[in-house]
């Protein structure tokens, strides 16, 4: 009987490259699967954040070479991930509520919103914080913490060390805003709508915008939430300036018709959106789609995290942090100023 003919050097190539794909994308579901369960418990930080950190730390424990390897399998996670969980978000929308209740709050929503993209381009440059990173930083604060970092990620393409600073920082004020903006509304005497209006404006991912808002009243966490979700709608005017701008970087996109420009899951964002206003999306559909949007989000950083270099994120030094605590007093400064103004 002849031996059994060996494998040949291709096959064994062939399983080799396999391994670190299939162990990147199994760590990947195991890393969202424990943020996910982690973050119930510890609802202000998010599973978002908790991915992100974890899969920094197991990337750092890893190693370059592995990190390295596993290279090709994250962008499966990290961009198809997140611009499906952008479409998703739009299960969140009612543009309907948002007209009848965030209406009279749109003119402070909209200062807030330029204010602070404003200052970011200043306060960055000021600073030294490179483009990209302080782009993030900016429409995180701005709009909707880690939710428009993920919307904004597909179409400016940062590397994952700028993705997981810009979450870090946002993180930290967003934390600061929901212990401290309480005792600063009974302070200077806000009413129910009023602390409301802020909350919606100056606190970011939703969780945090609704302990914030709850501990004041129920009927500031109703104002709040609505609010947020106003600002929400900004991710699709400044996608579609971002892909402008990189459009203009690249020779070939820029001889691109321009419906090319528009990203697809922005229209996805707003289509779902159209949808749920006319009420065609049931309640057990919102609510699947709300948690199946959350945990693409989470899986997406997880996959950030394990291409994240934790020693190139410590060379960046403090200017990001600086500049992130900058912006969050400016929009709370902004948010407060424009409602006594208006």
């Amino acid at each position: 009987m002849a031996p059994p003919t060996p494998p040949s050097s291709a096959g064994r190539a062939a399983r080799a490259g396999w391994r670190p794909t299939l162990t990147a994308l199994l760590l990947c579901a195991a890393l969202t699967a424990a943020a996910t369960l982690t973050g119930r418990a510890l609802p202000l930080i998010g599973p978002p954040v908790i991915a992100v950190v974890a899969g920094a730390v197991v990337a750092t424990v890893a190693g370059s070479r592995r990190r390295h390897a596993w290279a090709p399998a994250l962008p499966i996670a990290s961009r198809w991930g997140l611009q499906l969980a952008v479409v998703l978000l739009g299960v969140h929308l009612s543009l309907g509520e948002v007209a009848a209740v965030g209406g009279g709050a749109l003119p402070v929503t909209i200062g807030t919103l330029l204010i602070c993209l404003g200052a970011v381009v200043g306060l960055g440059r000021l600073l030294g914080v490179e483009r990209d990173l302080r782009t993030l930083i900016g429409v995180g604060t701005a709009v909707c913490g880690a939710s428009a970092i993920a919307a904004v990620t597909p179409v400016l393409r940062p590397a994952g060390t700028t993705v997981a600073y810009a979450l870090s920082t946002v993180f930290v004020f967003n934390i600061a805003a929901v212990l401290a903006f309480p005792a600063l509304g009974h302070a200077l005497g806000l009413s129910d709508e009023a602390f409301g209006v802020l909350a919606g404006t100056a606190v970011n991912d939703m969780s945090s915008v609704v302990a914030a808002a709850d501990s004041y009243s129920p009927e500031a966490a109703h104002t709040a939430v609505v609010v947020k979700l106003s600002r929400t709608l900004a991710i699709i005017p400044i996608c579609l300036v971002l892909a402008a701008v990189v459009a203009r970087r690249d020779a070939d996109a820029a001889r691109s018709p321009v419906w090319r420009l528009v990203p697809w899951f922005l229209v996805g964002f707003v289509a779902v959106a159209a949808l749920n206003t006319l009420d065609l999306i049931p309640a057990g559909a919102q609510s699947a789609g709300a948690h199946v949007s959350t945990l693409l989000i989470t899986a997406a950083l997880a996959a950030i995290g394990l291409a994240t270099d934790l020693p190139a994120l410590r060379r960046t030094g403090p200017a990001p942090l600086l500049l992130g605590g900058a912006l969050w007093l400016v929009v709370t400064g902004a948010s407060l100023a424009l409602q006594a103004l208006i």
